[in-house]
C-alpha cells in the first residue's frame, strides 16, 4: 500500500510541475519585463562585446570579446529557459557554467568571465532583459519539429 501512495505522489508531482509555466518556477516569477527595453539594457550593458543573439546578428554590433565567449544567446531550444534560469546567468554566471567551447573561452580563475553587472544594472533592466532574451528563443515545438 505504501508503495502505491509513494507512486501516486510521484505521478500527481510530474503532473503539477508540467502545468507551471515556463517562465515562473516553483515560488519564483518577474513580473511582466518590456523585450524591447531589454534590448536597450543589452546594448547599455555593452552585453554584445561577449554574446550574440539569435536573430539579430545583422542588427548588434559583433562581439569583440579576445577570446571569443562563443555562448550565443536564444535560437532553437528543446524547451525555453525559466525566468530563473535566466536571471541566475546574469546576475550569477558562475553558478552554472556553459559547457560547450574551450574552458578559456567561458571562464576566468574559477568563475565565470561574465562581468559582474550586479552593482551598474537596476532591477527593471534585469527584468527586461529576461524579456528580451525569453523572445529570443524558439522550442522545437514552436518550430514545427
Amino acid at each position: 500500500m505504501l508503495q502505491h501512495s509513494f507512486i501516486a505522489v510521484l505521478i500527481l508531482m510530474g503532473a503539477l510541475s508540467g502545468c507551471q509555466e515556463t517562465g515562473a518556477p516553483r515560488g519564483f516569477a518577474l513580473p511582466e519585463g518590456d523585450a524591447q527595453q531589454g534590448r536597450v539594457a543589452f546594448e547599455e550593458l555593452k552585453c554584445f562585446t561577449c554574446h550574440e543573439v539569435a536573430g539579430l546578428e545583422d542588427d548588434l554590433p559583433r562581439p569583440t570579446a579576445t577570446p571569443v565567449v562563443d555562448v550565443k544567446l536564444g535560437g532553437l531550444a528543446m524547451r525555453e529557459p525559466t525566468d530563473g534560469e535566466l536571471l541566475t546567468s546574469i546576475a550569477n554566471p558562475s553558478h552554472s557554467i556553459y559547457p560547450a567551447g574551450e574552458k578559456e573561452r567561458i571562464v576566468s580563475g574559477e568563475g565565470s568571465r561574465m562581468a559582474n553587472l550586479n552593482e551598474v544594472m537596476t532591477v527593471q533592466q534585469l527584468i527586461d532583459l529576461v524579456a528580451f532574451l525569453h523572445e529570443r528563443y524558439t522550442t522545437t515545438e514552436q518550430s514545427g519539429s
